[in-house]
């Protein structure tokens, strides 16, 4: 079943009552007050109020409705049908914070794959376990997680494509080399590009442990708090990395002049 965010498929000028029932005078379930959910019948009342409805809204017809009722209204109908895949495009539009907290309890109710385009990041994180983000050329790349935990594992990439890239090389190439006492920096910067090297290392030793973590699609299933937590190191050490590198190209250029 689709939810599209034109909200396709109701009657304007019918009730909320008669677009959920269908034919108003027998309805899906052969009585026009009952609906099936999901192949169990359920008061039209009852199902409606589920999903945030009062009595004199069901009379009224769905062309009075606001469009983040609209949504409301065709979720319902989707939910009460049988089905093992949702597709949902947009479904945040127009939403106003109790019903997005009412869409959250039913997706996480929903007994089967829920299939969300959205541009709502904080949505992507509260209620996905993958993430497939278009990265360019034709490629798609699927990630453990939400919307940060897809931003943690793929790092930076302007940092890959900078001229740092040649960094670790000429680093190695450096590290063994006893720094000219007339190099021009002072003593607390010598010191410091002495030991950069190995603070390098290490965050790069840290990234490259936390990377093979993330890296196993299942892990958000089985550890979702450690799954985060190893997300936000990631993070932090990439950040590092980049500080680190920064700082050591910044004094050995000072040195070099």
């Amino acid at each position: 079943v689709v939810l599209d965010q034109n909200r396709s498929g109701l009657a304007p000028d019918l009730s909320l009552w008669e677009n959920l029932v269908g034919d108003a005078t027998t309805g899906p379930a052969g009585k026009a007050d009952q609906i099936m959910v999901r192949g169990q019948p359920r008061h039209v009342v009852g199902y409606l109020r589920d999903f945030l409805f009062d009595e004199e809204q069901m009379r009224a017809p769905v062309r009075s409705l606001s469009g983040g009722e609209k949504s409301r209204l065709l979720l319902a109908r989707l939910m009460a049908r049988n089905s093992n895949l949702l597709v949902l495009d947009e479904p945040t539009n127009d939403l106003d914070v109790e019903t997005l907290d009412l869409l959250q309890e039913v997706l996480a109710d929903y007994d089967g794959t829920v299939l969300l385009v959205s541009h709502d990041r904080d949505f992507i994180d509260r209620v996905a376990t993958m993430t497939v983000a278009m990265e360019g050329d034709g490629r798609a790349v699927i990630y453990a997680g939400g919307w940060s935990d897809y931003q943690a594992q793929r790092g930076a990439p302007a940092a890959i494509e900078s001229p740092k890239a040649d960094i670790k090389k000429t680093i190695k190439a450096k590290d063994n080399k006893r720094l000219n006492q007339n190099d021009g920096l002072s003593f607390t910067d010598r010191h410091r590009l002495g030991e950069l090297p190995d603070i390098i290392a290490r965050l790069e030793a840290e990234i490259s442990k936390l990377t093979g973590f993330l890296s196993d699609p299942n892990r958000f299933g089985r550890e979702p708090e450690k799954f985060r937590q190893a997300g936000t190191a990631l993070a932090a050490r990439q950040q590092a990395l980049a500080r680190a590198e920064d700082e050591w190209l910044t004094l050995e250029e000072r040195r070099a002049k």
